[in-house]
């Protein structure tokens, strides 16, 4: 059918949204934060398929100071006929679960997948909801509160504007205490431009005052200077993109650094495939043997040499991004983290090995130096080898007895799931961390020395770092591409530093470390940063009352209620004594600890290479960009 007719009659429809209301978490995943931009993204993405179809050109988020958000797109416009169902299109979409032109095959060529439920399950998980249409000439309004229609669609009045405008109060009895957070949507808009090439997106924050446009008119190669600011280029940026005989639309973008890291982003239809799946696969494979065709016509020494995925992929950033047709999508389980559509496969290797042999061929210096590198990969992969067979080694228990033996002290209990790993800096608070432990499911590694900074370091040299290899040993998963979450030792895995500068920086280098060679662990979530107390406040002739503040806020919200007290600052955790640690740190029952995520993987790379590189001038502009200064030492200033 003609897919620019997009009525009423194309909308399927499958159920309510009782269930919706009953358990949000099967639908937006939690009721936490997450959950809670998960509102946003559902209506963002219906905006984006507009985008993608090629009907809008302009979309904008705006996060009011009313908590509310407003998306609106120049899209079509949802459509406000009568349905067989007696609604409009418009009633149908946001009260109905299942009910898009996503579920079949109308108004959608292509679509991340199945958005038509996001309308229906913001709504029913907002406690208010506005959708006003342009279409048509015409400017239509309906109103929503707790799901139900409170204002059947009509006509305002003329207009000459076209698209979709949703505003929705997100029901805060349901999300308790979560916030928007700005720099997650901020990214997630950014992500968005660089796929959809020339896509306006205006981000305004009336809480933060940011009016932000993020466009881009080179689309996934922008992606590709984007996340590798920072880093060494050693090629030019290869871009292809093409249409297969299935209806499959293919974009690929890569470039070589002198990184030892492989950085590949994969996506179907705007949504990123986290776990890969047959685009991702054949993009490696046909990387793999398009190099190894390329080098065995173009070389003149009478070596012979194969290189493998891990030779040729070093140093790589790479995004592949699809559009696949409706008809043929398939994802593998119930996300959309893998696709599983069998066709994508043969589509891609076909078009990269063309597109990237005639790149080769076109450009022989650049291929000369894409070359050099790898062969410097490849001549050192034998010491690899021997490296990911010492990191094999500590499977071994016996081995993990004889090197830890002076370090860790282990928990108790052989259930690997309840049992916790605390890193501590520096042996003092080692010690207190020993005696204030619980020690059936508590372990201590204190960390003596500094922790090598991996992000261009080569596997052999991390396990010849005694602090490294201990842990590794500990977690006793392996590493690298030999890494097994299933087989960690531990259910967590806790960074407990002083609450300075050095204790920052040592968590940036074990998360720069965790991130690299045990990613896995932190998709899991399974890697927390300790929260230790900044303040003592003991309240003078009270028989030693007394409460703890972990910020200046909750500080100025205890001394606001006594006169007469005392504040120790506490300089590092070598100050608190066994009590103190574990009623503060360590007591699952009264500890703070913040579970890492990694909401968008571009931008930690980014942020890595930034953060870790030796470009302290980069260092400086992120911290000038991003800290406000304005509020440093305010209490200290106003302080009794």
């Amino acid at each position: 059918m003609n897919t620019t007719n997009y009525e009423a009659k194309d909308l399927k429809v499958l159920k309510g949204l009782d269930a919706v209301i009953k358990r949000p978490g099967m639908y937006i995943g939690s009721t936490d934060s997450n959950g809670l931009h998960h509102l946003i993204w559902e209506i963002v993405d219906n905006a984006i398929d507009e985008a993608l179809a090629g009907f809008a050109n302009n979309i904008k988020v705006i996060l009011k100071k009313d908590g509310s958000v407003i998306v609106e797109d120049n899209g079509r416009g949802v459509p406000i006929s009568k349905h067989e169902s007696g609604k409009t299109g418009v009633e149908l979409v946001f009260t109905e679960l299942h009910a898009g032109g996503k579920f079949g095959e109308g108004a959608y060529k292509t679509s991340g997948g199945l958005h038509g439920v996001g309308s229906s399950v913001v709504n029913a998980l907002s406690s208010k909801m506005e959708v006003t249409i342009y279409r048509d000439k015409k400017e239509y309004f309906t109103a929503f509160q707790q799901e139900k229609i409170t204002q059947k669609t009509s006509i305002i009045g003329p207009t000459l504007k076209q698209g979709t405008k949703v505003q929705f109060w997100p029901n805060y009895d349901i999300f308790k205490k979560a916030k928007f957070s700005s720099d997650t949507v901020k990214e997630k808009l950014r992500e968005a431009s660089f796929l959809i090439s020339n896509l306006k997106i205006n981000y305004i924050n009336e809480n933060t005052n940011e009016n932000i446009v993020f466009q881009t008119n080179e689309g996934i190669k922008e992606y590709i200077n984007f996340v590798g600011e920072g880093r060494k280029f050693i090629s030019t940026v290869f871009f292809a993109s093409g249409l297969a005989k299935n209806g499959i639309e293919i974009e690929i973008s890569l470039a070589y650094t002198e990184n030892y890291n492989e950085t590949i982003y994969s996506f179907v239809n705007n949504v990123k495939t986290r776990d890969g799946g047959t685009h991702e696969t054949a993009f490696k494979s046909a990387l793999t043997k398009t190099i190894n065709e390329w080098y065995s016509k173009n070389n003149n020494s009478k070596t012979k040499i194969n290189f493998d995925g891990l030779d040729v992929r070093e140093g790589i950033i790479a995004v592949v991004s699809l559009k696949v047709p409706e008809n043929i999508l398939e994802f593998v389980g119930q996300t959309k983290d893998k696709l599983g559509t069998p066709e994508a496969r043969e589509s891609v290797e076909d078009f990269f090995s063309e597109k990237f042999t005639f790149f080769l061929n076109e450009n022989k210096s650049e291929a000369d130096k894409i070359l050099e590198k790898i062969k410097r990969t490849y001549e050192g992969r034998m010491a690899a080898r021997n490296a990911r067979n010492e990191a094999r080694k500590v499977k071994n228990k016996l081995d993990n007895k004889k090197i830890l033996s002076n370090k860790l002290t282990p928990a108790q209990t052989k259930n690997a799931s309840i049992k916790e790993l605390f890193l501590v800096e520096g042996d003092s608070a080692g010690g207190s961390a020993k005696m204030g432990r619980d020690r059936v499911t508590q372990a201590i590694l204190p960390l003596r020395g500094v922790v090598m900074n991996t992000d261009k370091a080569k596997l052999i040299d991390i396990l010849a770092n005694e602090e490294l290899a201990t842990i590794i040993n500990t977690i006793g998963a392996g590493i690298g591409e030999d890494f097994d979450v299933k087989n960690s030792q531990y259910g967590k895995i806790i960074i407990m530093t002083d609450a300075d500068v050095d204790g920052a920086h040592i968590q940036m280098l074990l998360l720069t470390f965790f991130w690299r060679y045990m990613k896995k662990l932190i998709e899991a979530g399974m890697v927390y940063i300790a929260m230790p107390p900044l303040y003592k406040v003991t309240i003078k002739n009270s028989n030693n009352k007394h409460f703890y503040a972990w910020d200046e806020e909750g500080l100025r919200e205890i001394t606001s209620q006594y006169n007469n007290y005392e504040i120790q600052r506490y300089k590092g955790l070598g100050e608190m004594n066994a009590d103190q640690l574990w009623e503060t740190t360590m007591n699952p029952k009264t500890r703070s600890i913040i579970k890492v995520n990694i909401d968008h993987q571009g931008l930690t790379e980014r942020n890595i290479t930034t953060f870790m590189s030796d470009d302290s001038e980069a260092r400086k502009a992120w911290i000038n960009n991003n800290i406000d200064f304005s509020s440093i030492d305010e209490f200290e200033i106003n302080k009794k």
